[in-house]
């Protein structure tokens, strides 16, 4: 049966994204095609779609129906689990769609397996396009982030829909065009390794003033709800105080979040970032901490046993505790700070490496909106790459350079009071080290390479002269000969 070309735009996948990005789409005036492998969920989205103020959205059950009722250039939009269900999706769609044509894959996605994904689509003219969207079921609906990565044929056809959907702030909307094909998969896979390293800043905060301040939940929902109304307003620190508000329905007085084990969930896209942090080269601490004790926190039962034959301090040290809470506020800034630096320099590191041409400012302008990571403070990161594009790293802009320095004495107090006390801190104390790491003109790095020089033969430089240079540091050591021959893998 032959179907009209009548919607505007189509989605396959209907899982919660998927229903909330195809409602989204059509509450903004777009004619919205849905299709899914169980008929039952296109059910669901087509009843929520006459619900919601009956919007213009048509259920397909049949992938070529789903397929024909869309408007040539064809924009086709996947939100399915990442892997194979996305290679499965693109067979089953690609056949039915023609040159010219736009398949978005909108999930959480290895970006090689992006660039691979539009490399196989290129002879049949499809243009592919990898979209990272952030913003979880309610950004979906109402206005998420959205970063787009592909050619800019592809862009020109899907931006009239972005533009409309993605969230709203300043009048402008959070989405961008963020390079070729694996830019946009790159750009939202480093917000998550940021969203990683900033709840894990948050968890460590709270652990040190529960433990060491001895604050209450009511005591620790107040101070996020103070610091949201200044320089640490954001989603993650909103939404943390909503949950340590938060009483069970049983009317004990218990606390939602006092009941929930302490093992944290999750899929992938952290393992990632660092991954990619090593591969670049970019040192990104923070966040490999935030990874770690993810994998530190799933070893439960290890950890229950271990805390029978593994001792902290026997006492918790005294502490003030309006000074502690306006230590940790300073401490949690300065981290935070320090961690969006270490995603930026990693997107400026890949961006280099493949020839992106990645814009920083305006990665920090559409997180500022929808996204998990937004933040009060985006719209300065937002300005200092605005005025200096090639800033080597967010840290030696003035502004934020001089805020640094007015924070390190409070955030050395917090991190040495959460050690003396046993609480551990590793992305907080990592987003320290990676502070004075930074701000040092001299590191240890000579005595690391003179140990690679006694045992491997490496060679080293020289403070102010040029050329590789060797030891014979016993007598079994020999002569290397020509080192810059060496160097270049001649000999």
């Amino acid at each position: 049966m032959a179907f009209e070309a009548t919607c505007d735009v189509g989605l396959y996948g209907l899982a919660v994204m998927g229903q909330n990005f195809a409602l989204n789409m059509a509450s903004k005036g777009f004619r919205v095609a849905v299709c899914n492998r169980s008929a039952e969920k296109i059910d669901i989205t087509v009843a929520r779609a006459a619900d919601e103020g009956d919007l213009p959205l048509e259920g397909f059950k049949d992938p070529e129906d789903f397929v024909a009722s869309i408007k040539k250039p064809r924009r086709v939009i996947m939100l399915v689990m990442a892997g194979k269900p996305v290679d499965d999706t693109i067979a089953l769609l690609s056949k039915h769609l023609e040159e010219g044509d736009i398949l978005v894959d909108g999930g959480n996605e290895w970006f090689p397996n992006t660039i691979r994904r539009g490399a196989d689509l290129k002879d049949s003219g499809i243009h592919f396009v990898g979209m990272g969207v952030s913003g979880g079921e309610d950004g979906a609906r109402h206005g998420p982030s959205l970063m787009p990565g592909c050619d800019k044929v592809a862009f020109g056809f899907l931006e009239p829909i972005l533009i409309k959907c993605a969230a709203q702030v300043d009048g402008d909307a959070c989405t961008t065009h963020c390079g070729p094909l694996g830019a946009g998969n790159y750009v939202k896979m480093v917000h998550n390794g940021i969203e990683y390293g900033d709840m894990q800043l948050i968890a460590e905060v709270y652990d040190v003033l529960k433990v060491a301040g001895g604050l209450d939940n009511q005591a620790l929902e107040r101070c996020f709800e103070d610091w949201n109304e200044g320089e640490l307003q954001s989603y993650l620190i909103e939404i943390t105080a909503v949950i340590l508000g938060k009483e069970t329905s049983d009317g004990s007085g218990a606390y939602v979040v006092d009941q929930i084990l302490d093992q944290t969930g999750m899929k992938g896209t952290g393992r990632w970032t660092v991954q990619e942090a090593a591969e670049q080269s970019a040192p990104c601490p923070t966040l490999t901490s935030a990874l770690d004790a993810r994998y530190l926190s799933a070893r439960k039962e290890e950890r229950v046993e271990a805390s029978s034959k593994l001792f902290g301090p026997a006492e918790v040290t005294q502490v003030d505790s309006e000074q502690l809470i306006e230590d940790a506020k300073q401490a949690l800034y300065m981290a935070k700070v320090c961690s969006y630096a270490q995603g930026m320099e990693l997107i400026r590191a890949a961006s280099g490496a493949h020839e992106w041409h990645i814009n920083r400012a305006e990665c920090a302008r559409i997180w500022k909106g929808g996204c998990i990571i937004r933040a009060a403070f985006l719209d300065r990161i937002q300005a200092a790459f605005t005025k200096n594009p090639d800033l080597s790293n967010l840290m030696m802009d003035s502004s934020f350079a001089a805020e640094l320095n007015s924070r390190q004495l409070a955030t050395r107090r917090f991190v040495t009071l959460a050690m003396t006390c046993g609480v551990p801190v590793p992305a907080l104390s990592a987003s320290l080290c990676y502070f004075d790491s930074y701000r040092r003109a001299r590191l240890p790095a000579n005595l690391t390479q003179a140990q690679r020089d006694f045992f491997g033969g490496h060679s080293y430089k020289k403070v102010g002269e040029d050329g590789d240079f060797h030891t014979a540091w016993t007598d079994t050591h020999h002569d290397l000969g020509d080192l810059k021959q060496r160097a270049t893998g001649n000999i």
